[in-house]
């Protein structure tokens, strides 16, 4: 900050904070968290949930991309203390058989793998709201979510084959 008069430079006021996380359906409490944390640098260094991944840290690539009360979030544009007390979900929240990983799986739609979480939760947003979407309705949600390996087809596949696994 600089001073209105001096034109000195001050440093910006740090706080803590005492806040609760739900995350997967577990409580996790925090004492004297730093207020700048992102939620994306808490989930990975203070869990240890790693699904999320720090891509560009910027909101573009999507890569760690969470649920927060069912809406996919860049988790790296969040401060950890603004999504205390809602309900956030990571892709360590969902069962191995999961219906959306399992149709990413049968497609092989990833190469490097780096990018699958956020497209899998994303995917994940998209068929709770509308369960049989359209391929352009699929590249449209997607549309946050970079893949560097190219594998588009194959995720828009993996989608296709998720929403009908899960209607039927």
């Amino acid at each position: 900050m600089i001073g209105a008069k001096s034109g000195s430079v001050t440093a910006a006021r740090i706080e803590s904070v005492d806040m609760t996380l739900n995350v997967n359906g577990d409580a996790h409490a925090f004492a004297e968290l730093d207020n700048r944390v992102t939620l994306l640098d808490c989930l990975r260094e203070r869990l240890a949930l790693t699904g999320a991944k720090k891509g560009c840290d910027h909101g573009t690539c999507g890569a760690c991309t969470v649920l927060i009360d069912g809406e996919p979030i860049s988790s790296c544009l969040v401060l950890a203390p603004a999504a205390s007390g809602a309900d956030i979900t990571t892709t360590e929240g969902f069962d191995d058989d999961d219906p959306v990983a399992s149709a990413f799986q049968e497609f092989s739609a990833f190469q490097c793998g780096y990018c699958t979480p956020g497209f899998v939760l994303t995917t994940r947003a998209l068929l709770s709201e509308n369960p049989q979407p359209t391929d352009d309705e699929i590249r449209h949600a997607l549309a946050g979510n970079l893949c560097r390996c190219g594998s588009y087809l194959k995720i828009v596949a993996a989608v296709r084959l998720a929403a009908e696994s899960m209607r039927s």
